[in-house]
């Protein structure tokens, strides 16, 4: 193992009768099991449809480099929606971090099955955002025919932007309670050329509609 290698704990409940200490204390005896030293841990006592942010995901990339190992009591402390989990692995796992479940060893990929365990998550994550881009079209299609105005909100200025046309997907997508993360990888790959990140944030904020539903995510 290299001295280098930082190794963090990840502890979050969603609601009062779980308890945060019981998921440390869990993590705790797993490290002493394995003889590993905890360097540090991320809690947070949250709901999982918060943003990435208010769940220190965002903190826990920034903190975590290749050969580091993370540590989480299992696979539904990250998040509730399937979608943003596989896409907190595969982040996790492209920059090298390893991630071990302690109640679902199985699902570890820091076990021999690890590159298995990561095609199969790339292949899932994949799969959901084809299906959450079907229903969202789908809902698209009925609103149409309903008569619904899609599109740019009237009184919007006149010059055209690369996700104006994208605007009322960007909205169901919001509403549905995906995330702008994952609102990006959807919405990026019908685009001539992929956005940021920060095009998509930009996008919503300057939109009251789309800012609302965002808001509505995050709160």
């Amino acid at each position: 193992m290299s001295k280098n290698r930082k190794i963090v704990g990840y502890i979050r409940v969603s609601t009062e009768k779980q308890d945060l200490d019981k998921q440390r204390y869990l993590l705790l005896e797993y490290a002493r099991d394995k003889q590993l030293h905890i360097d540090e841990f991320v809690e947070i006592e949250m709901s999982s449809r918060k943003s990435s942010a208010a769940r220190r995901i965002d903190e826990l990339l920034a903190k975590l480099k290749k050969g580091d190992l993370l540590l989480v009591a299992e696979l539904s402390r990250l998040g509730r929606e399937m979608l943003q989990v596989l896409n907190i692995i595969n982040d996790l796992s492209e920059k090298g971090v390893e991630i071990t479940f302690i109640r679902q060893p199985e699902l570890s990929t820091s076990g021999e099955y690890g590159k298995l365990l990561l095609a199969i998550y790339s292949y899932f994550a994949e799969a959901e955002r084809t299906f959450i881009s079907m229903r969202v079209k789908q809902g698209l299609a009925a609103a149409k025919a309903k008569g619904v105005q899609l599109g740019r909100p009237k009184g919007s200025r006149n010059k055209r932007r690369v996700l104006d046309e994208h605007r009322q997907t960007i909205l169901m997508y919001l509403e549905r309670g995906v995330d702008l993360a994952n609102v990006r990888k959807l919405i990026n790959p019908e685009l001539e050329r992929p956005i940021s990140y920060n095009s998509y944030k930009y996008f919503v904020q300057h939109d009251p509609v789309l800012a609302d539903a965002w808001q509505s995510q995050r709160t």
